[in-house]
Order: structure tokens, then sequence, then C-alpha cells
């Protein structure tokens, strides 16, 4: 399936990153187990942080960019996934979050890991708890070309489960795990900003 002329006219008004990071800070957090193709966000104008990853890698093909994405791993939270970019030599992000410290990143790091660590800070659970602890290579999806991830209807969750399986890398170890300091009220505060308690991970 090809995009429609009506989705092909909103996508380009997705001309770069931040565009498309606007039109995901715009749109209502889906808290459904669930992973639909970016046609589905387009239309339903919601999304959850792997939706809107696919959505951006989507936005991000469709004017000139590879549809990479980058899995990150939590403890006692919700794991994270991003569209990831690069203009020159230099990683940048877009992505959908219930926590508005966890979304857009300008394309200024030096390395993928670089770009990872600058969301350490701010990657908590509800109750403060740090809990980024590992990421992945970015998954280049145009290996999914052939199912038509970008318009199907069929559940993406395949997707998720490939991510799943891929290396990962650690971000701490034990030693630093135990010195971690809770996130203070200002931030939880920050981070929680018009987040959707129904999407919210509630930790053991």
């Amino acid at each position: 399936m090809e995009w429609t002329k009506d989705e092909i006219r909103f996508l380009k008004t997705m001309s770069d990153p931040d565009k498309i990071q606007g039109f995901l800070d715009s749109i209502d957090y889906n808290p459904n187990y669930e992973c639909r193709s970016p046609r589905w966000v387009i239309k339903k104008k919601s999304a959850h942080c792997f939706e809107g990853a696919l959505f951006s890698a989507a936005a991000l093909q469709f004017i000139g960019y590879q549809p990479l994405i980058v899995d990150m791993k939590a403890f006692n939270d919700d794991d994270h996934v991003i569209a990831v970019f690069k203009e020159g030599k230099y990683w940048g992000a877009v992505a959908k979050s219930n926590f508005t410290t966890l979304r857009y990143r300008e394309p200024v790091y030096k390395s993928l890991r670089e770009l990872i660590m600058s969301y350490f800070d701010f990657y908590f659970n509800i109750v403060g708890d740090k809990s980024l602890r590992s990421y992945s290579l970015p998954l280049d999806l145009t290996i999914y070309n052939t199912r038509q991830w970008t318009t199907t209807d069929e559940d993406l969750e395949y997707i998720g489960d490939k991510l799943e399986i891929m290396r990962h890398f650690p971000v701490v170890d034990k030693k630093m795990i135990r010195n971690l300091k809770v996130a203070s009220e200002t931030m939880l505060k920050a981070g929680m900003l018009g987040s959707n308690a129904e999407g919210l991970f509630k930790p053991k």
C-alpha cells in the first residue's frame, strides 16, 4: 500500500525533524498495548513511544533520511524507542513520550552513545528512580519494506520482537546503579507535565 494523496500532502508539511517532533507533541499519548503503523498515527492522531518512533522514522524517510529506530531498555520502567537521524557526522533524535524530558534531541551528538546518554538523567519512573540501563544499535526499517510497515493495518509487534533480541549496550555498571540518586520533586513534576496517567508505568 502506498501513501494516499492526502497523506503525502500531510507528510510534506513534516519538512524537518523539528516539525515531526511538533506533530508528535500535539497528539494524544496512546496508553493501549498495541503497535500500529504510521498511517494509523496520522489518522488517529495518537501514539505511544514505539508508534511515535515508527511514525518519525517514516516521516524522516519521506524527507530523505534513513528510517532508523533505537531501543532503550529500562529497569522497573517502560523501555523507550526513538527515531534517530544524522546531520553530517552528528546524531539527533525524534520521539513520542509520556515524559516531557524523553523527546527531541538536536543533532549535535558525536556518537550514538553520546546521544543516548543525553537521556540518562531525565529517564526515570514515576517515583524518581533513574531507570535507563542499555541501548541497541539502530534498526533500519527498510528491511520491512516488503511488509509495508508504513501503511499496513497489521500490528507491528514483530518489529518490537526484533528490537528485543538485538544486542544492547550497557550504560551503567552495578556500582553506578547502587549510587544513583532519585530525581528531584521538581524534575518529576517537569517530566510528567501533561502526561496521560493511564499510560504511566507502575513500578513494582
